[in-house]
């Protein structure tokens, strides 16, 4: 590397999909900030323009005219400050995930990304083409070689910058959130810093597009492999990185998967509250853990003006159900309403004996009171214009231990990715920032409450072999055979699988959510609903 010192802006900025004057009046402040700073070098994250995934949007061709008046816009701001945005683009009727490189009102080089991910939630096959140009440049004496995300996860685009004269990596990103997924980018990160001895500046940006989230956190890698930068996590950021030969100390290790995990739910029901212009969020508070935790990331995210909760007691609620919810709801400051469902409940059951007469009861008269609950949601939902927010966790909805058009009932489930087991753990850590879930909800056993003496555990397997068993499957692709093999009941295992399968047509019907695990229902699961496989 060149004795000069290089000054390098990395841009974590907080990008919209489909905002593109928001989001390129953002990348012009961002630059006049940098410039301010005497900065040599800006970058910013992948299809920062548009913000990640577009989607069919880019199809529009509209879109597209958008976004080259936009970059427009970048290229004639651009003074004596080295410019790397990412965008889509159009040439000859081929469409790129491009990265340009802009000085004094010109586009100097343009850079395609050469390795499309086509896999979980992903689809870029479907809109880009792959690129096989690779892209050097000089800033100030140091040559830099330009990657695209995906790019860094395999060894040849940074072997091929290496082999141009590149002297430092640049990795632009729009890298989903998972729970343990920064570890893996430090991993793969040092291993191209490895292959190739080069520093690498790793531009990534924050956001929260419907399932996905973007948590930022980037950083910037010595040649050794030691992270000498690191920008925050879920908020955007300028950081400033001055690169010299000079080797910089290790940072401290970042917070712990159910901190990061906790910060991302609330991050993402913030932006999909505001993103889509609801004025607060309605929840049915059962004195349950689902209902607790939802309720909790739900102040953090909103502040409790913008939250109202709904107890909704019936012939089954146990008073302690009723008493923590009531405890909770005074604690987080929200505003409380408890509203029996019994005289809904006993006119259905009134309303419905001629035709049930001479059949025994069974589970249509408990989706009953779930569905009575449903209607009182959605009633005050309609009135306020407030979101319903269901409360149901990964584990009930790989079963189908839900009922549609009852507790399913809603437009955005921020524990839809987070397996029963995992709601505690998240109970717990919240409550270790300040107690505000009541210390019975955590620890007595989870009931639906809509018989006597209920429990999960009439229905399932305890939670901790039930979410093994549906990790193994939805994680690992394992069959029955294979995850029996690990020390579960193939009975068992045979069960819940059958019920992932049947369960298929209520999740299509529910609510989307937050992808926090390596493959969450939605985007990362596409089963069909009617399907002859018995593995």
């Amino acid at each position: 590397m060149p004795s000069q010192s290089l000054l390098v802006a990395v841009a974590q900025i907080h990008c919209r999909v489909g905002a593109i004057v928001d989001n390129t009046q953002t990348i012009l402040s961002e630059i006049a900030r940098a410039q301010r700073q005497a900065a040599d070098l800006i970058v910013f994250p992948e299809l920062a323009i548009t913000g990640y995934p577009p989607e069919d949007l880019l199809l529009l061709p509209a879109f597209q005219q958008a976004v080259d008046q936009a970059l427009l816009q970048i290229v004639a701001a651009t003074a004596d400050i080295v410019v790397v945005v990412g965008h889509p683009s159009l040439k000859n009727g081929v469409r790129y995930n491009a990265a340009s490189v802009i000085y004094q009102g010109q586009i100097l080089h343009q850079y395609h990304k050469h390795c499309l991910p086509n896999d979980g939630v992903f689809d870029e096959y479907r809109y880009f083409t792959p690129g096989k140009q690779t892209v050097v440049f000089v800033v100030k004496g140091h040559t830099i070689g330009l990657l695209i995300c995906e790019d860094g996860w395999h060894s040849e685009s940074a072997l091929s910058a290496k082999a141009a004269g590149a002297e430092i990596l640049v990795q632009i990103n729009a890298s989903p959130f998972e729970a343990h997924k920064y570890q893996g980018r430090l991993r793969v990160s040092r291993q191209r810093v490895q292959e190739t001895q080069l520093p690498l500046v790793y531009v990534h940006m924050v956001a929260a597009q419907d399932e996905l989230i973007f948590e930022g956190g980037s950083f910037v890698m010595s040649a050794e492999g030691q992270v000498t930068h690191q920008a925050p996590f879920f908020e955007a950021a300028l950081m400033l990185v001055l690169l010299s030969p000079t080797v910089v100390q290790p940072l401290l290790s970042i917070a712990a998967p159910e901190a990061l995990t906790y910060q991302a739910l609330v991050f993402a029901l913030r932006e999909y509250v505001i993103g889509n212009r609801f004025s607060g969020v309605i929840i049915g508070l059962s004195g349950g853990i689902d209902s607790a935790l939802t309720l909790a990331i739900a102040v953090d995210a909103l502040g409790a003006d913008k939250v109202r909760v709904v107890s909704m007691p019936s012939r089954y609620t146990l008073a302690m159900s009723n008493d923590d919810a009531a405890e909770q709801a005074k604690i987080m400051g929200v505003q409380y309403d408890r509203i029996s469902i019994e005289p809904m409940f006993e006119s259905f059951l009134t309303a419905l004996k001629p035709s049930f007469e001479a059949l025994p009861a069974d589970v249509t008269e408990e989706n009953l009171q779930a569905r009575c609950r449903g209607v009182i949601l959605m009633a005050l939902s309609n009135k306020t214009g407030w979101m319903v927010l269901p409360t149901g966790n990964k584990s009930e909805l790989a079963v189908g231990y839900c009922t549609l058009y009852g507790d399913m009932v809603g437009g955005f489930d921020v524990l839809k990715d987070v397996l029963k087991t995992q709601v505690y753990d998240l109970a717990k850590y919240r409550n270790s920032l300040s107690s505000v879930i009541p210390a019975r909800v955590i620890e007595r056993a989870p009931s639906a409450e809509l018989r006597p003496d209920q429990t999960d555990q009439d229905s399932l397997p305890p939670y901790e072999v039930l979410d093994r068993i549906i990790q193994l499957h939805l994680e690992q692709n394992l069959s029955a055979d294979a995850i029996a093999a690990q020390g579960i009941d193939l009975a068992t295992v045979t069960r819940v699988l059958e019920l992932i399968k049947r369960s298929e047509y209520k999740r299509r019907q529910g609510a989307i959510g937050p992808k926090v695990s390596a493959r969450a229902f939605g985007k990362d699961w596409r089963y069909p609903i009617s399907s002859g496989w018995q593995g």
